[in-house]
């Protein structure tokens, strides 16, 4: 099951990279976002660390979504993924392949950028870490509630729309503990940890959960 694992993996990894116009559309439109966002509230230094942490956030959620709808369409156009519901392997195994190829296209990318995008909003070297922390924990929860919307509305009209609307409210959640954490180490009234320890639970929760989720979505979808 591994040699599966690591197989669809590499697939998804070579593909993108040979479309890397779709990879680097998510990093424009994180980076674009949060670059202009001081020009519309102005320089004020103590303003933009106030806003920084749930501007960044947001960006980056908007980002990964823009290639949620492309996570199966283009197996779904091509047959791919008839072949894979046929294997004799665990479905809910190969939907996490895919999800963490997405992870690492569009949330990784985010992570690393993320510093560059904070030195806009004049946040310290531990706000910088937090960030990062937060990202790294959180943008995986992100594909993970995404793959099941995406498998969902998975060869619908105007699927797009439908998806935005039934994986946003899932996302707040993690909008708010990981914006929550960088603003509480900007202001330094509280301890991060329990910020932290929440992220963290929904990384777990959504490996045990959305995959098996995202796997009979794709099974209704296909029927």
């Amino acid at each position: 099951m591994l040699n599966v694992f690591w197989c669809i993996l590499q697939r998804d990894l070579t593909l993108a990279l040979r479309r890397r116009t779709d990879v680097l559309t998510t990093l424009f439109f994180f980076v674009i976002v949060v670059s202009l966002f001081p020009l519309g509230v102005g320089s004020e230094r103590e303003l933009l660390r106030m806003l920084g942490p749930g501007v960044v956030w947001v960006a980056a959620l908007l980002a990964s979504m823009l290639a949620l709808e492309r996570l199966f369409a283009a197996d779904y156009d091509d047959g791919t993924l008839e072949q894979l519901l046929l294997a004799g392997q665990p479905l809910s195994l190969l939907v996490l392949a895919k999800i963490l190829a997405h992870w690492l296209l569009t949330g990784l990318p985010l992570v690393v950028v993320a510093p560059l995008m904070a030195m806009q909003y004049s946040l310290e070297a531990t706000a910088i870490w937090v960030m990062m922390a937060a990202l790294a924990l959180g943008t995986p929860v992100l594909s993970l509630l995404g793959a099941i919307g995406a498998a969902l509305t998975l060869g619908l009209r105007g699927g797009g729309i439908l998806l935005s609307l039934l994986i946003l409210p899932l996302y707040i959640p993690v909008l708010v503990y990981g914006a929550g954490a960088v603003s509480v180490s900007v202001i330094e009234i509280a301890d991060t940890q329990p910020y932290f320890a929440l992220l963290g639970a929904f990384l777990l929760g959504g490996l045990v959960l959305a995959p098996p989720a995202a796997a009979a979505a794709l099974r209704i979808s296909m029927e």
